[in-house]
């Protein structure tokens, strides 16, 4: 068998396997992908990546990847995500040789109880079920099956978001990894498990029905459109992973079973939730650096890095529609001790004073941030859970280089930590907007120190 034949049998659910092929296929994939995670571990961070670190609780694991280059978390999430796929699919399989509802691999995603899960199918033996007798036919999804199918994965969805906020509080990797698959997956199930319909059309409907939740969230003033629209790619992406798996189940088991075949699901996801482990100790500091070269003395850029003056407004989009930008700074006091107060668009950032070295360095902590964003939404007021305490400025730091030329490179440091799962994720959308905002603030200051030191007349 070739890679590419194998790797087309992994990625499907057709047809059965063994106790033994499910052994071998998942130790290879297991050390396959430990073998990638102490490469990237090695090549970032110069630590050994240990077996034990994949039952570690989080606090364990933020410690061993404390330091981190910004690009580690995001390379080991995408690349964690085709063997979730092999995992599941494999796990799909495996329940269907042992005669049991494929709908058990989505217990996959409830963490330790995924170990637990691949222990039972590796000691489940083989048992004779007789296929499905399953339409052949490839039919367009017509309305009113497909509002069936959708009911279901839009009360999934609302009631995984009501758990995951506002009784366990935690906005994880269940609510935006888990959920978005398995409404996916049901949703795709449901629409197929009486008469196949194309592909393309399970597609459009399990888009339709992430669409319409997404619609209905900011109707009722749970969320605003900026949130969601950063949390679409993610869920997009996993919500069609789940709806090919969801319509090839529905394709190669037995007819009918409903919402008591698909019901595993909606029994995962909040367990999922609950057992999904928390931040123990000190969370991840995530580094965002950005520099430019100011035509001025490091004395002269100092005066305008303690205080700034108003910057004109953004013409840039996101910040237009509402991601808090910087406007202007003030500080009260000079030295170690002084406080510095960045003013954005929604409220200010108080800045204690922690290195305080004129022309060459001013470092500080940040004890009180305003929210991230101000939601677009119909309502006056709408302020999710996840806008406070989720994405935390933590300190900060302006380096001053003076140049043999004259002029000076000025660095600026911000530390942030991120509470939403999957980090990877989250974090990729924390260091754009912070790039974004240390652009503006360093173009400012560049713009006035240079302005001081031209000649007038």
């Amino acid at each position: 068998m070739t890679l590419s034949s194998r790797l087309r049998y992994l990625a499907t659910v057709d047809g059965r396997i063994a106790r033994a092929s499910y052994l071998a296929y998942g130790a290879v994939l297991m050390a396959l992908k430990y073998l990638i995670d102490v490469v990237l571990v090695q090549v970032a961070l110069g630590r050994w990546w240990l077996p034990t670190a994949y039952v570690s609780s989080l606090g364990t694991l933020t410690a061993l990847l404390r330091g981190a280059p910004g690009w580690l978390l995001p390379v080991m999430g995408l690349i964690t995500l085709p063997f979730i796929w092999f995992g599941v699919t494999l796990s799909v399989r495996r329940a269907l040789d042992a005669g049991r509802s494929p709908w058990l691999a989505l217990l996959f995603f409830v963490p330790m109880v995924n170990y637990a899960l691949i222990a039972l199918l590796l000691v489940l033996p083989t048992r004779d079920v007789r296929a499905s007798e399953h339409a052949p036919a490839r039919l367009p999804a017509r309305s009113l099956p497909a509002l069936r199918a959708m009911l279901p994965g839009l009360a999934l969805g609302a009631l995984m978001i009501a758990w995951s906020v506002y009784v366990v509080e935690s906005y994880g990797v269940a609510l935006f990894f888990a959920t978005p698959f398995t409404i996916g997956a049901v949703t795709a199930y449901l629409l197929n498990r009486d008469a196949l319909v194309t592909q393309r059309e399970t597609q459009k409907v399990v888009l339709l029905t992430h669409g319409v939740l997404a619609g209905m969230l900011i109707l009722i003033g749970r969320e605003g459109a900026l949130c969601i629209a950063m949390a679409i790619p993610l869920a997009t992406i996993l919500g069609a992973m789940g709806a090919v798996l969801g319509r090839q189940i529905a394709a190669g088991t037995r007819r009918g079973g409903g919402l008591q075949a698909a019901g595993m699901g909606m029994i995962a996801l909040p367990l999922a939730a609950f057992l999904e482990p928390h931040t123990g100790g000190a969370p991840v500091l995530h580094e965002v650096r950005s520099s430019v070269v100011i035509a001025a003395s490091p004395m002269t850029v100092w005066s305008q890095v303690i205080a700034f003056p108003p910057i004109p407004e953004p013409d840039t989009w996101f910040f237009r529609l509402g991601i808090a930008y910087p406007k202007y700074a003030r500080i009260e006091g000079s030295g170690v001790g002084a406080v510095r107060y960045c003013v954005f668009s929604t409220g200010p950032f108080v800045e204690p004073i922690t290195v305080w070295e004129p022309g060459r360095r001013l470092a500080f902590d940040v004890t009180s941030s305003p929210v991230p964003l101000r939601e677009l939404t119909p309502y006056a007021n709408v302020a999710p859970p996840h806008l406070t305490g989720f994405l935390l400025s933590r300190r900060g730091e302006f380096r001053l280089i003076a140049q043999p030329d004259g002029t000076t490179r000025l660095e600026g440091s911000t530390w942030y930590t991120v509470a939403m799962g999957p980090e990877a994720y989250w974090q990729l959308f924390g260091d754009y907007l912070i790039h974004a905002i240390h652009g503006r603030v360093l173009q400012h200051v560049r713009t006035s120190a240079e302005a001081l030191e031209r000649p007038q007349g």
